[in-house]
């Protein structure tokens, strides 16, 4: 019976017009989230947080980078007909687990973003969760349909083909964790007047309340602050989840983009207006930890920092961890340079490294750069 099936026309179209659907979501998929492996690990890590699995953290950059590979080579596999017996099973567990986990999100083990789709697409959990329904059957049939092929029985061209996806797919990955996206989907583009663009958003949300979601890192609670209330910034204490607005009819929705938490303080309050009204060059040299750089980057940071006096500009340094008194740091023998405060999350949405530079003209964004471009 199944022999038969398999030969009727009907069923090899059916076939054939899945393992296309499959093959460009997985492409779509894997490739918006192979060009931001950052962004992807901040989803990891919330997945981490809510299951207890910390411990992991130290791999999460090596597991982005491989999952969006992976999904982005099974893509091209299936759409160029690359061993479909091999992939559709492949495919098939992977897309069986991330159902269980996208129902589990959606229930009862809340976690707000999936991720699936990047930052170019914001799906909730219910809506990622009936995408994966949708997927599954597919999936499942495109195996059905390819089951008496041999499993690993690779011909020269397809074995070449294989290995020109796995080098494209993880390639992508590994370039955009060394540079920057490929594509910058993110609010921190450049172009942007980070002014102007919280003034539009402060009038758009008028009406209604913005709320941040954190995570408590010791107890993994989650809890609601207002944008006003300064408890979030103590980046060693609250982990961003979410944001949202709760409107007059006390319905809750995502705020896109992040542009309204661009808060910069020093150890007496907020100096975010004075710094965003700098006229010329603002050099922005972005540190996730501040006394962890490394010699080459320390090296470029000097540099940037003799470029911007030659410039006459202003140079300042942020940095998420806590700024409890005037603190200045010096780059391989330059002059010192006056640190400030920013939230982890903010600063990794504004640039994806964990060292790097976001140069300001007149409050825009007009360069962006990583140590390793700098």
């Amino acid at each position: 019976m199944g022999q038969s099936l398999r030969n009727r026309r009907w069923f090899r179209f059916l076939t054939h017009a899945c393992r296309t659907i499959v093959a460009v979501t997985f492409i779509f998929s894997g490739f918006v989230k192979a060009i931001d492996p950052w962004g992807t690990a901040l989803n990891i890590n919330n997945y981490l947080a809510t299951y207890g699995l910390e411990s992991l953290k130290p791999y999460v950059m090596i597991f982005s980078i491989w999952l969006c590979g992976a999904e982005l080579m099974m893509g091209c596999m299936l759409f160029f007909k690359v061993r479909i017996r091999m992939v559709s099973v492949f495919s098939s567990v992977s897309m069986l687990f991330f159902t269980v986990l996208t129902f589990l999100s959606a229930t009862f083990i809340p976690v707000e973003d999936c991720g699936c789709f990047g930052d170019v697409l914001k799906l909730t959990p219910w809506q990622t969760f009936l995408k994966n329904l949708v997927l599954l059957p597919m999936i499942l049939c495109v195996w059905w349909r390819y089951r008496p092929d041999r499993m690993f029985a690779f011909s020269r061209l397809e074995f070449a083909l294989a290995v020109l996806f796995c080098t494209i797919s993880m390639g992508v990955g590994v370039y955009c964790y060394f540079h920057l996206p490929l594509i910058d989907l993110l609010p921190y583009h450049k172009g942007v007047n980070i002014a102007e663009a919280k003034q539009k958003a402060e009038l758009q949300q008028s009406e209604s309340e913005v709320v941040l979601v954190y995570r408590n890192r010791r107890n993994g609670k989650l809890r609601e602050f207002s944008l006003d209330d300064k408890a979030w910034r103590n980046e060693r204490r609250w982990e961003w989840v979410d944001t949202r607005i709760l409107a007059e009819d006390d319905n809750r929705h995502r705020v896109e983009p992040m542009i309204l938490e661009f808060y910069v303080s020093d150890e007496r309050g907020e100096v975010t207006d004075s710094l965003l009204s700098i006229k010329g060059d603002l050099y922005m040299l972005c540190l996730s930890r501040l006394n962890d750089v490394g010699e080459r980057c320390e090296e470029r940071l000097r540099r940037t920092v003799e470029r911007a006096e030659a410039e006459s500009a202003t140079v300042i340094c942020l940095t998420p961890e806590p700024i409890l008194r005037p603190t200045y740091r010096s780059f391989a023998g330059s002059v010192p340079v006056r640190c400030y405060n920013i939230d982890a999350k903010t600063m990794k949405t504004m640039l994806r490294a964990e060292v790097g530079m976001v140069r300001l003209t007149d409050g825009t964004i007009t360069d962006k750069r990583t140590c390793f471009d700098m």
